[in-house]
């Protein structure tokens, strides 16, 4: 009864809070309705549909969790993409987030001016989105493919290397192009942060001990900068876990024995090209429940940050 009483409370407040600020309700009634309707309806909806057997023309069947065991049980490409979407994942995401971090502090120490044309330099390669074809010029499985031509003529290689299709060499290759591309979003995020901190604070710290340029990061920056630190991570998490477009360009579908497989792919592989939708949202809760699960993790590490 006390809870039903509690949330009977929760509801009448709720609905006095409508009431008192309607105005702000109504500037962000279309950033929920949105959400709800590209977002969370979506993703009830791959969660429904993991359960049946649907092919997009015929209604969907209830077919209980034989989705689940096929992928599970049967389906050794799903392990295959499992593993390099992990390795992907734990390689690029915290490098790149890394690099985001690293880059945008060491931009920040230069004259206005250079930092602009800095920002923009490193920027620049998340404008486009086809704009890494430019390493199908680099990785050219040719003579003529710049870094073919370089081993070759300082004799670490004899023959051309084909990257995209070598199975040694198409992850690493990819991770490559991963990094570059990712160096977008997170970093204009500590960009921004960085601008953000009053350098006074810095004058204070030397005045109070602080010592080194390592202090300063540990006991000022990093607190100041914990909502950049939060945003980025979720960013670099969606992003690396997300990685579909540059394999599927860059090395094909399917990619030679697969060894560029992601989970996405097989997302696309069985959603959009065998249109075995049921069995696409099966693959995708599991995908869902992995990143919610690491976005837990890293939620869990960063909450050792302390506040501003």
């Amino acid at each position: 009864m006390s809870n039903k009483g509690n949330r009977v409370n929760l509801f009448s407040r709720f609905i006095i809070d409508v009431k008192h600020y309607k105005l702000l309700y109504l500037m962000i009634a279309p950033y929920i309705v949105f959400f709800t309707l590209f977002t969370i309806l979506p993703i009830l909806a791959a969660f429904f549909l993991s359960f049946t057997n649907y092919d997009m023309f015929s209604t969907p069947s209830f077919i209980g969790i034989k989705n689940y065991l096929e992928l599970f049980v049967n389906d050794t490409i799903f392990y295959t993409a499992l593993k390099n979407t992990f390795v992907f994942a734990v390689i690029t995401g915290p490098l790149s987030y890394f690099l985001c971090f690293i880059i945008a502090w060491f931009i920040n120490e230069f004259p206005r001016w250079l930092r602009m044309f800095l920002t923009l330099l490193f920027y620049a390669p998340s404008l486009s989105s086809s704009v890494y074809f430019i390493w199908t010029f680099i990785f050219s499985g040719d003579t003529y493919g710049i870094m073919n031509g370089f081993l070759m003529q300082i004799g670490i290689i004899n023959e051309p290397i084909q990257w995209f299709t070598d199975t040694q060499y198409m992850l690493p290759v990819l991770m490559i192009v991963q990094v570059w591309m990712s160096l977008g979003t997170s970093f204009l995020a500590f960009i921004a942060g960085f601008q953000g901190i009053d350098r006074s604070l810095y004058e204070a710290a030397d005045v109070d001990g602080i010592k080194n340029r390592w202090q300063e990061l540990i006991y000022i920056t990093f607190p100041l900068l914990k909502p950049q630190l939060i945003f980025s991570a979720i960013m670099q998490i969606t992003t690396a876990f997300s990685v579909s477009t540059i394999s599927q360009q860059l090395c094909g579908m399917p990619s030679t024995k697969y060894a560029a497989h992601t989970l996405v792919l097989h997302i696309i592989d069985y959603g959009t090209i065998r249109y075995e939708m049921g069995y696409a949202c099966a693959i995708s809760v599991v995908l869902f429940v992995i990143v919610l699960m690491v976005k837990k993790l890293i939620d869990l590490a960063l909450s050792y940050v302390p506040d501003a």
